[in-house]
């Protein structure tokens, strides 16, 4: 059965026990690096799958998924292969994410996720978006919800309380949030019965969110960074004039070409040593172990990180127009970027 399932084990594999880990709040262990299992609009979700099944073959333990994504129903099968080789299921840390139409029926969608990623429990679910604005699938940035609207702290603990008793219930480890803000996460640490254990956030070289990377780690929250070099295969409907592409920054470059690696794996040590969990994704085997190799040898110096930090660019890239709930409104506005929570 392995030989069968996992086969091609082999040089480009890490050992999982090398690469470093995070504790969380309640002890519990998790990698310092994950793959993403976001393909979006460039790849399928058989595309996908395959990637899960590679990346468990090199030493991925940490996989990162959501119900948006439309691939968990493949990702299960992967994962009971993955189990049927005698990796036992605590060895992996399962990460998924409720969606914003179902903020009022969580638990039917954790059950939903957990029938389709064929477990038995969650290691981590998040709530995706701080709003239940939905869209369409693969809509344009200008699309709105009629029903949007902005963050509602009250409506928003309603889907907390709920995400508590998924805790309660033994169906999910730990809870987190995602796509959060500073003054958003105020008021959730002040309420929440069950603090978040994560917070899941954009974080790369040219946006690094020192301010709210200082918050979430001064409250014992381990910080989950998504586009850990630049994401460029975000959808181009996602991209504007103004974006930087973080593989091309000079400092990466010449970085790189010193280490003999690819920029992007520079973006990924530099997330790893930081102290942030990036979750790269890639489709190709040779991306992914790479990116795994990245965590646990021929690190960063002290002088590198340094000068890493220095190229920061508050250029965030996932902006999320699609969540905005009144005319006249930009991408700003649903990120608190004066301090408090944007009026509705």
């Amino acid at each position: 059965m392995e030989e069968k399932i996992l086969t091609h084990v082999g040089s480009d594999s890490i050992d999982p026990s090398t690469v470093p880990q995070r504790t969380l709040y309640t002890g519990a262990k998790i990698p310092a690096i994950g793959m993403g299992t976001f393909g979006s609009d460039r790849f399928t979700a058989e595309q996908i799958a395959a990637a899960v099944r590679g990346a468990a073959e090199v030493g991925f333990r940490l996989f990162d998924c959501a119900a948006v994504y439309g691939n968990e129903h493949l990702i299960g099968q992967v994962f009971q292969d993955i189990l049927a080789t005698g990796i036992k299921r605590e060895e992996l840390f399962i990460t998924s994410k409720v969606w914003n139409d179902m903020h009022d029926n969580v638990i039917e969608s954790c059950e939903k996720t957990l029938k389709e990623l064929q477990l038995d429990y969650l290691d981590l679910f998040l709530v995706h978006w701080p709003f239940p604005n939905f869209h369409a699938q693969g809509c344009s940035v200008d699309s709105r919800s009629p029903d949007a609207t902005g963050y509602i702290h009250e409506n928003y603990m309603k889907t907390w309380r709920q995400m508590e008793e998924l805790v309660d219930r033994g169906l999910v480890r730990h809870i987190g949030t995602s796509n959060m803000t500073i003054p958003k996460l105020k008021l959730v640490l002040r309420d929440a019965r069950i603090k978040p254990a994560a917070n899941e956030m954009e974080l790369h070289p040219c946006f690094q969110q020192k301010e709210f990377f200082k918050f979430i780690i001064d409250n014992n929250i381990v910080p989950i960074g998504f586009c850990p070099i630049g994401s460029p295969t975000r959808p181009e409907r996602d991209k504007t004039a103004d974006d930087v592409v973080d593989i091309q920054d000079p400092i990466i470059v010449r970085i790189a070409q010193e280490h003999k690696v690819h920029p992007a794996v520079i973006c990924v040590k530099w997330g790893v040593q930081r102290g942030q969990i990036p979750i790269p994704f890639s489709i190709h085997r040779n991306e992914y172990a790479s990116n795994l190799k990245a965590a646990v040898s021929d690190l960063l110096t002290e002088e590198e990180m340094k000068e890493i930090e220095g190229i920061d660019k508050n250029c965030r890239l996932i902006k999320g127009q699609v969540f905005l709930w009144k005319d006249g409104q930009t991408w700003e506005d649903l990120w608190d970027i004066t301090g408090e929570i944007t009026p509705l």
